[in-house]
């Protein structure tokens, strides 16, 4: 009887232990739904090593939890998913799927998706049907495109936004129906030209590597809580704003690298709580205020170098660019500064009445224009034959008889005037460019000024001249004899690829000259004289073999070399098109300005084999496949050079030799891999960013080069290892080494 009674105690008490623990198993157990979304998203993202403890669960909750990977569950729900992976290059696909899964998991508080090689554009239907509890997003370090959609501002309750390191460009949305946000990172695109405007919780900005080029948001003032803003690397125009400074929670303010102009204001000594301050590569003028060398700021870092300030007779002086410099690159960006779109709610109806009555009126111009053109054209094609022969024979009777003139080119060039006169000019050459003139035809007599007629003293290699203009801008001049001769109108179609060679990290091309050849042959070729800036502060390997110049390149400063470099081939395969590959790319030609900024020069002038030119400049176009890879693998070498100091030639054996020992260095002890790299950089890097750098380096050397990676590949990875840079430095590990250069 006693032993009964234990048995039905013992099985009540078990019976009351399973009603309470069966909501809590419950609670822990996904739903059917949720759990075959996650099985598909592993298979979407082509289950990366990091998910293979996905493969044989049975509950995705349970799964430990670790540095690339997590996974959190609330009644059923999944509410956190966090992977991070490594990849550097595309996933092969489409990812619509991927996102469409996302959208069933109908708790998610926090969504992390990085480095894990998604690519294409964000639905803004996928968007909107996200959870509406969503708090954080980041889906940084991939390769999305297309515009930000507007969509991700009903994400009401979203406190974080990480979209950084993809391929977004265009404008963004108005971001201040986001209330709840407070950290902003959307750095590393092609955003612009407009600055967003901005929610008023705000405590972190990140807007830096991007294309916005307006004056600095006015906006920013509301700001309260704001505690760091990094809009560094874009193309702010403009004076610095006092009300920076005046930002009660501000403690880390980054400018650098922007076109902001006037003097750095008075009002910044009066915040103290800001403790990083960088506005370096900037076009600042004026005295530096005094307070940025008294003893209390000892504690705070300032960066103020390669600006024009007046700092005679200190050591930061020589960090400083010529006053001139700044006052006439600051004049040229507000010269091409956006237009800012003021609406005016209540002139809305008004404007757009304006519009229309305008665009009537255009129309019926157009129209009456039209028929006019069409009774001239009716009443001239019975001449137009008649006409067209008249105007040869003129043309090449005066050619006969026109006075020859010898240039130091060795070809007999006409002195008249140029084959192409303005109005032949295609519309994508007359464009303007930060910081360069517009394209133009130039007359031959302007380049004979400029060069001094040819003159042997202004011959520094082979058919290549110095000159200057009349606008006193410097520029080199290219000789280029073509064999054969070729119809002015010919000509204007193949000078049209030339207007488009204009880019930041190009010596880019300011215009041309077409010359006849005279030698009393109808059959006489013609001259082209290309027309380029002129770079005077020197190749890169005048800083690596030259001491004092190396001191200046530490590792930052090679690194932004090094993408500089991997974008100006980027835009020679990919800006123009046809694309122009197999290019000269070596040591020699990458030339540095004033800044520390690439310009690659010797570059393949792409003009069609078919006209055929004496010039060694010129080259048939390669095979796209080909010329890539032989470009990739050129910068590879350039890549080794900038890592290791040491000037080598591609395929030598010193390079070889070089490869291998840095091949081995990845397998062993850091402090070997360390060893190799060039004393003059020591200490100032990240042994990530190194290690990572190194491993490109010897990718883009394989011998073969099926397995190089492509021009995008090398511009992702070097904005990856430039980023795990900048969260080395911005962690207080290379403060000392940047106030020791710049201070």
């Amino acid at each position: 009887m006693k032993n009964s009674l234990q048995i039905h105690v013992f099985s009540l008490t078990f019976f009351l232990l399973l009603l309470l623990l069966l909501p809590l198993l419950s609670e822990s157990q996904l739903t059917p739904s949720e759990s075959k979304a996650l099985t598909e998203i592993q298979k979407q993202l082509q289950c990366p090593q990091i998910l293979q403890s996905w493969t044989n669960t049975a509950n995705f909750c349970h799964i430990p939890s670790s540095p690339s990977f997590r996974i959190i569950c609330f009644k059923g729900h999944v509410t956190e998913l966090t992977i991070t992976g490594n990849r550097t290059t595309k996933l092969p696909g489409r990812f619509d799927k991927l996102f469409t899964l996302l959208t069933t998991l109908s708790s998610l508080n926090t969504l992390s998706l990085t480095s894990l090689g998604i690519s294409g554009s964000l639905s803004p239907k996928i968007i909107t049907n996200l959870s509406p509890s969503l708090k954080s997003l980041n889906l940084s370090s991939n390769f999305l495109s297309g515009k930000i959609p507007k969509e991700i501002s009903s994400l009401r309750n979203l406190k974080s936004l990480v979209l950084s390191d993809n391929l977004f460009k265009g404008s963004v949305f108005d971001l201040r129906g986001l209330s709840n946000l407070q950290e902003l990172d959307l750095g590393g695109n092609n955003l612009g030209p407009e600055a967003p405007s901005l929610p008023s919780n705000l405590i972190t900005v990140s807007l830096k590597n991007n294309s916005f080029r307006s004056k600095f948001p006015g906006q920013i003032k509301n700001l309260n809580k704001l505690q760091s803003l990094d809009f560094s690397s874009n193309e702010f125009t403009g004076s610095i704003p006092e009300f920076l400074f005046s930002l009660p929670s501000l403690q880390t303010l980054s400018l650098a690298q922007n076109l902001l102009s006037g003097s750095l204001p008075n009002s910044s000594c009066s915040s103290s709580k800001v403790r990083t301050l960088d506005v370096s590569h900037n076009l600042l003028t004026g005295k530096l205020p005094s307070c940025y060398t008294s003893k209390s700021f000892r504690n705070q870092t300032v960066l103020f170098s390669f600006n024009c300030l007046s700092l005679v007779g200190t050591p930061n002086a020589r960090y400083q660019r010529p006053l001139s410099f700044c006052q006439n690159q600051a004049s040229k960006a507000i010269a091409v500064e956006p237009v800012h779109k003021v609406e005016d709610k209540d002139s809305t109806g008004i404007k757009l009445g304006l519009v229309i009555l305008i665009f009537i009126g255009v129309v019926i111009l157009a129209a009456v224009l039209v028929l006019l053109v069409l009774i001239v054209l009716r009443r001239r094609r019975s001449r137009s034959e008649e006409d067209t022969f008249e105007a040869n024979n003129n043309s090449y009777n005066n050619e006969r008889h026109a006075s020859d003139k010898v240039s130091v080119c060795s070809t007999t060039t006409t002195s008249t005037k140029s084959l192409l006169d303005s109005r032949r000019v295609p519309q994508t050459m007359r464009s303007a460019v930060i910081g360069l003139p517009p394209y133009r035809i130039f007359s031959l007599e302007e380049l004979e000024e400029a060069t001094n007629d040819f003159d042997a003293a202004s011959l520094f290699c082979e058919q290549l001249y110095r000159g200057c203009l009349r606008e006193g801008i410097a520029v080199t001049v290219r000789c280029i004899k073509l064999k054969q001769k070729s119809l002015p109108q010919s000509l204007a179609q193949q000078m049209e690829v030339l207007s488009k060679l204009r880019h930041m990290h190009l010596v880019s091309v300011l215009g041309h000259c077409i010359a006849s050849n005279q030698d009393h042959n109808q059959h006489a070729g013609h001259t082209i004289f290309i027309v380029q800036e002129y770079i005077s502060n020197g190749s890169l390997r005048d800083f690596l073999t030259d001491c004092r110049k190396k001191e200046v390149l530490k590792w930052p400063q090679r690194m932004a070399i090094a993408i500089g470099v991997a974008r100006g081939i980027q835009f020679l395969h990919m800006g123009v098109a046809p694309g122009i590959f197999g290019n000269n790319l070596e040591i020699e030609n990458i030339l540095l300005d004033e800044t520390l900024t690439v310009k690659i020069s010797g570059y393949t002038i792409p003009l069609p084999s078919k006209v055929g030119a004496e010039s060694p400049q010129v080259k048939s176009p390669r095979s796209n496949e080909d010329g890539e890879k032989e470009d990739v693998y050129q910068f590879g070498v350039i890549l080794l050079q900038i890592i290791t100091g040491k000037v080598v030639a591609a395929g030598s054996s010193e390079m070889g030799s070089l490869k291998l020992q840095l091949e081995n260095g990845l397998r062993d002890e850091p402090s070997v891999l360390s060893s190799l790299a060039d004393p003059s950089v020591r200490g100032s890097y990240a042994y990530e960013s190194l290690r990572t750098t190194v491993e490109f380096a010897i990718n883009c050397l394989c011998e073969d080069q099926s397995k190089r990676p492509s021009i995008e590949d090398v511009v992702w990875n070097l904005q990856y290892t430039i980023q795990v840079q900048q969260g080395w430095t911005n962690s207080g590990n290379h403060e000392a080494s940047m106030k020791a250069i710049y201070e």
